[in-house]
This record gives C-alpha cells, sequence and structure tokens, in this order.
C-alpha cells in the first residue's frame, strides 16, 4: 500500500479581509471584517437611514435594526464574517420597541441636562401611542418647562447625536446609580448574577435600559412631549402610521387608574421590581398577594355599588378587555358583590354564540378571524339577552370547540326582575354588539393589565 502525504495541500490562510452580506432582494454587498450594519443598509437601502433620505422618499420604511442570520442585532453589529441579513423596519414590533427605548433615553438626557435636581420616571403606556410620565423627585414640570424639554430633544435629535453601548463592570455600573441616587436600579441590581451590565450612553447621560437602541438620535425623527396636569406625556408613532402621531385623547379614568397604581403599590411597599423583590426575599409575598386581592375585591364592590345605584333600569352588564385580562375572573367577583347586595347575577358567556367555524370571518391572510365581531351570531345573542331581560324562558346554546359547531342547549332558564345578566368578551366596549339595546339599561366595564405592577 502506497502512503501519499496530503499534508502538503493544506496551508496556513490569512483571515479574510471582507464579510459577505446577502439582503433580501437578493443582493450581496461586502465590506472589510467589523464593519457596522448601518453602513451596508446605507449603500444598500439609502432611503431607509433617516439621514440620507432622499426627498419624496417613503418616510414608513425605515431601517431601525436587522436579523443576522435570525438573530436580532442593532445597527451598531460588526458584521464580522458572512451573513444573511433581514431589515427590521419601524413599522414592525420589534423597530417600534426600540424606537421608544432609544426617544426615553433622549427625553431622561434632556430633561436632566436642564433640571438635573429632579428624577422623572416613565411608567405607563397609552393607547394613542406615548408613555405617561412624571416627576417623583421635586415639583412637578410646568406646561414651560416641557416646552423647554421639548426644544431640547430636538436639538439633540438634529444634532444626530450617538448613541454608544457600553458593557462595564457591574460594580462600576452600582457606583453610577449610587451618586446618582437611582434606588430603583440599585435595588434591581441586587439580584443581578452577572458581573457586567449594558450601559447606553448619550451626550454626558448614562444609563440602563433593557433591550436595543438605535445607533444615533437622528433616526428619532417623529415625537411629541406634551403637558399633562401633574404629570407629562412623551409621544411617539405607532406601527401602523410611524411617521405622524396620533392627537392625544382626553383620559381621565385612566389617569386616575396611573395615580390608584401608584397608591396601591405604595401602600404594598412594591412601587418596583427591587422592591417587589426584596418584599418576597424578606417573606412578604403571602401578604402582598393577599392585600392585593383584598383591593382588586374592593374595586368590584364599587362597581356593585353603582350598578345597584342604577336600579332598576341596569339590566346587563358587559365586561371588556383583551385576552388574559382576567375578564372571567371579573365577572366572577362582581356577580359576587351584586349577589351581597340582593341582586341575582346570571352569567351568560359570548362564546356559546360563535357562529360555526367554517363560517368565522377571515383576515387579509385567509385565516379565521377569531376576534372580528362577526364571530357572535349578533342575530342570535341580541335575541336570547332581551328575552332573558324581558322575563321569557330561553334555551342557551353551547358551542362545541373541538367539533367547531353551535349546539342546541339542554337547559332553558328565565330571569325574574332582580336578575342582572354579565357577559365578559373582547367585543363588550363594541357598540355593534348590542345595538338594539337601550343604553340605560347597559354598564359596560373595561378591565386589563394597564401598570407595570
Amino acid at each position: 500500500m502506497v502512503h501519499h502525504d496530503i499534508s502538503n495541500a493544506v496551508v496556513q490562510a490569512e483571515a479574510p479581509h471582507n464579510a459577505f452580506v446577502y439582503m433580501p432582494d437578493g443582493t450581496v454587498w461586502r465590506a472589510p471584517v467589523g464593519t457596522p450594519l448601518e453602513a451596508y443598509f446605507a449603500r444598500a437601502y439609502p432611503d431607509t437611514i433617516p439621514m440620507m433620505r432622499r426627498p419624496g422618499a417613503d418616510p414608513h420604511i425605515v431601517v431601525i435594526a436587522a436579523l443576522v442570520d435570525g438573530a436580532l442585532r442593532e445597527l451598531t453589529y460588526p458584521i464580522t464574517q458572512d451573513a444573511h441579513v433581514e431589515p427590521i423596519y419601524l413599522s414592525s414590533n420589534d423597530g417600534l420597541r426600540i424606537y421608544r427605548r432609544a426617544l426615553s433615553l433622549v427625553l431622561i438626557t434632556a430633561a436632566d441636562e436642564l433640571y438635573p435636581e429632579r428624577k422623572i420616571t416613565i411608567d405607563h403606556s397609552l393607547p394613542f401611542g406615548g408613555y405617561y410620565c412624571a416627576v417623583v423627585q421635586g415639583e412637578p414640570f410646568t406646561p414651560e418647562e416641557i416646552a423647554q424639554i421639548r426644544v431640547r430633544m430636538q436639538e439633540i435629535i438634529d444634532a444626530n447625536e450617538p448613541i454608544a453601548r457600553a458593557k462595564v463592570p457591574l460594580a462600576d455600573a452600582v457606583a453610577l446609580f449610587r451618586e446618582r441616587g437611582d434606588d430603583d436600579k440599585l435595588r434591581l441590581m441586587e439580584n443581578r448574577r452577572k458581573d457586567y451590565l449594558v450601559l447606553y450612553r448619550l451626550r454626558r447621560m448614562s444609563d440602563y435600559f433593557y433591550g436595543y437602541m438605535v445607533p444615533s438620535t437622528g433616526y428619532l425623527e417623529t415625537f411629541d412631549l406634551t403637558w399633562d396636569g401633574d404629570g407629562f406625556v412623551l409621544h411617539y408613532p405607532r406601527r401602523h402610521d410611524p411617521a405622524s402621531i396620533q392627537p392625544a385623547a382626553a383620559l381621565p379614568k385612566l389617569r386616575m387608574i396611573f395615580h390608584e397604581a401608584r397608591e396601591w403599590n405604595e401602600l404594598l411597599g412594591a412601587e418596583d421590581i427591587g422592591m417587589l423583590n426584596e418584599a418576597i426575599r424578606n417573606g412578604r409575598a403571602r401578604e402582598i398577594i393577599l392585600a392585593a386581592e383584598a383591593l382588586h375585591e374592593g374595586r368590584f364592590a364599587d362597581i356593585a355599588d353603582m350598578v345597584v345605584a342604577r336600579q332598576p333600569d341596569v339590566k346587563l352588564v358587559l365586561i371588556s378587555g383583551p385576552s388574559s385580562s382576567g375578564k372571567t375572573t371579573s365577572s366572577k367577583r362582581l356577580a359576587v358583590q351584586l349577589l351581597a347586595h340582593g341582586l341575582r347575577p346570571f352569567t351568560l358567556e359570548m362564546d356559546n354564540y360563535f357562529v360555526d367555524r367554517t363560517l368565522t370571518p377571515r383576515n387579509d391572510r385567509g385565516e379565521y378571524d377569531y376576534e372580528h365581531i362577526k364571530t357572535v351570531d349578533l342575530g342570535l345573542f341580541n335575541d336570547h339577552l332581551n328575552k332573558l331581560m324581558n322575563g321569557e324562558e330561553v334555551r342557551i346554546p353551547h358551542f362545541n370547540f373541538i367539533t367547531g359547531k353551535r349546539e342546541e342547549g339542554t337547559e332553558t332558564y328565565r330571569l325574574t326582575a332582580d336578575h342582572v345578566v354579565i357577559v365578559e368578551g373582547i367585543h363588550g366596549l363594541n357598540p355593534d354588539l348590542v345595538p338594539g339595546i337601550r343604553p340605560e339599561r347597559l354598564f359596560r366595564v373595561y378591565v386589563s393589565c394597564l401598570t407595570q405592577l
């Protein structure tokens, strides 16, 4: 047997000088190893980079980040090897989250530069596209001060200031937070297991954010900042219309919930995640749960008082809210409270009035749209509601989720004058759900997890 020496075919190679990026449109781009993603997009799709767009370019198509071989990356991410890249636009969920996060950093920076003696918090999301914010250390901002902060934010954005990402030792981050008096972040770091922390720096402000950022402030073209009583609102664009700000709606009930949540958290000694962690370590978890349950029960006692005050008119309570918001739990708690007031609750499940699955409306992609109002047989539903409230006998159907068909029920019901019907479902606030029932006979409740804790 002859042994051939094949080792001569192997020679040491130098590291590649270039990395190739494969874009979704089939084009391939080459740049030196270590070139950031932003540079590739600036060359391949310049109209997607705000600072490079030509007049008339579509403002809706703005690249905020990218998937690199399936992993979400910032635009500052250096490309060190050949990769398949897919842009993440502002019109996507990930893109909008990154945009809001960077806009928050600009707000914090501007407020600190103008009013360093005050500390602000960015608390809750608003449905029209915004964060409800407040001063937690010092006097609330006046309308004139909010206007000044907005001008400073615009100056920072117009200057296209870089947003730098730094991985720092945890001890250095803790020292920074202690110097600034950021007690909430200090408490959060007590459970940090890694020995480092990623901070983002804008001008002289460094802070911790959970998630990615844009590379510079020039990406944040659309925003607003408005005064709101003892708080203020940071407005950001919505995903479906990323080039504009939606008009702000007056939301007194939502504002009331925010204030109530703050009071509850103070009462429970759990104003932030760090305080909640500390309470759990100290064995107070069950106490907090029981107190929160009691406070929640008290709200339904208040709602029951409102329903009782509108007797004998109100005969139907509609409970609405998004998925997993606690609608079923809420209907049961309200039923108990109404019973304690001498009324007789009757819970009617909207699910039993679904149309057969084959009749369910479809969305633009041809998929069943289970959140469409016409998933409910509105005619039958309203007919039964009116009969129940008028004391007539009704046979309630049953929807079989296995077969996807509505079946005839086996039970008949007849309600008395002291009954109140409770219906829960995502369409409870939709006026098309019960168009034929007089408003004075209705009481609507919306439940949702609206606050951070």
